[in-house]
């Protein structure tokens, strides 16, 4: 028989403190509390909806030195998070039944968050032709969401039969936009910055033209489209466009594209080296403005471990990718302000939706699942890589002193995070 629980005093989103009753795995009436519950005091903490990340790379199968699906969900819960989308770019890439409901089952018996696999696009994300999507789709895992995240569907026939396909299920593909003929060789960010270095650039143009060149794909179909780790101001005029001629897309940024620029390169730290690339800070200003308007949908932190090898090296030889779960809601947090309803439809409940997680994005109000996160917006604490539950240490805020702690995490009334300290 499960731990009835009872959180005291607590404001959920913002609005003013209340006690939560969380017994069988939702949340209950308050009224006469049993005397058997154990209680935590909410005084001073904000409840969320559980947070729902829709792009996380948890390495296995092939990459378990730098994360495993069980290092990555512990991660994730001490980040406030009770669900993930987990990328295809595994070895072997997750491009068959087999291997989503391989990914789905770890997921389940850590029993941390929620693991959605999501299943590439095309076979080895090769971009040839396309992968299992309808067996993807009717596997235990039941994908939802395609992407050859890391890659471009670069293919435009290939991209739109894609949507032709996912469509007859109301899937989404999920696009990683750079146009590789433009960015081969490119080491971050074209502009000042890599002219003053010496470092081949990733032009913005990049991205915005594929995001252009899908939006018109997805309108022409009828499908949806999800733009992934979107980084440039002018992809932001591109997915408003679309939106305004009633395309189907939604659109994710990431929290070091919020809060990171390109200077981060002049260290020539290839903890700084990410794809896409940190950009300008006019660039930071039109992403943070897109979030708060809605032209940007959600926050997806692009989880990406590397084992130390792959990143403590020169730069040019270094993979791209930092890790985000355990800072995602501090960036944001610095980034927009304690604006609580905002963050729980960025980070909870839109993400959720996109993802046809129905359980996940719900508020801690009788009758929802009891699957929420308490955070301490008063705590200030400083990153650790040392401290990470995460296999690999290659976050880029090391030494900075971020805003707001997660206290516990539950997910269906279970705790997986406890006094900030995950229960297993």
């Amino acid at each position: 028989m499960s731990t009835t629980y009872l959180v005291k005093g607590v404001s959920v989103a913002g609005a003013e403190p209340t006690d939560l009753l969380i017994r069988d795995g939702v949340i209950a009436a308050a009224g006469d509390s049993p005397r058997d519950a154990q209680v935590i005091d909410g005084a001073g903490l904000v409840a969320l909806p559980g947070l729902v990340d829709l792009h996380t790379h948890l390495r296995e199968p092939g990459r378990e030195d730098a994360e495993t699906v069980e290092s990555g969900s512990r991660a994730a819960a001490l980040g406030g998070f009770t669900a993930v989308c987990a990328m295809a770019n595994t070895s072997p890439v997750a491009d068959t039944a087999g291997v989503v409901e391989q990914v789905w089952r770890l997921g389940r018996e850590a029993g941390l968050v929620d693991v959605q696999p999501i299943g590439a696009v095309t076979v080895g994300l090769a971009g040839q032709h396309l992968a299992e999507l309808g067996a993807m789709a009717t596997s235990a895992a039941k994908v939802r969401i395609f992407s050859d995240d890391g890659h471009c569907v670069s293919d435009p026939r290939l991209m739109r039969r894609a949507l032709e396909y996912v469509k007859a299920f109301d899937g989404v593909i999920a696009q990683h936009a750079e146009e590789p003929r433009l960015t081969e060789g490119a080491q971050m960010h074209e502009g000042e910055v890599s002219a003053r270095l010496g470092l081949t650039g990733w032009p913005a143009v990049a991205e915005e033209a594929i995001i252009a060149r899908d939006a018109l794909l997805a309108g022409h179909v009828g499908a949806r489209l999800h733009v992934c780790h979107v980084s440039t101001a002018g992809s932001v005029d591109v997915i408003r466009q679309a939106k305004a001629a009633g395309v189907r897309v939604t659109a994710e940024v990431t929290p070091h594209h919020l809060l990171l620029t390109d200077e981060r390169a002049s260290s020539y730290d290839p903890v700084f080296k990410v794809n896409p690339p940190l950009r300008t800070q006019a660039d930071v200003m039109a992403l943070r403005k897109a979030l708060a308007e809605g032209v940007i949908d959600i926050v997806a932190t692009d989880h990406a471990p590397h084992a130390v090898e792959d990143k403590e090296c020169e730069w040019a030889y270094a993979r791209p990718g930092m890790l985000g779960l355990e800072t995602a809601l501090s960036i944001v947090l610095d980034v927009l302000g304690p604006d609580w309803p905002l963050i729980a439809e960025r980070m909870s409940r839109t993400p959720a939706r996109i993802a046809g997680l129905a359980e996940h994005g719900h508020l801690p109000v009788p009758g929802a699942p009891a699957t929420f996160t308490l955070v301490d917006p008063a705590a200030r604490w400083e990153v650790d890589p040392t401290g990470s539950a995460s296999r690999s240490r290659n976050t880029p805020y090391a030494g900075m002193t971020l805003p707001g702690r997660i206290v516990a995490t539950f997910l269906r009334g279970e705790p997986t995070v406890l006094d900030g300290k995950a229960v297993k």
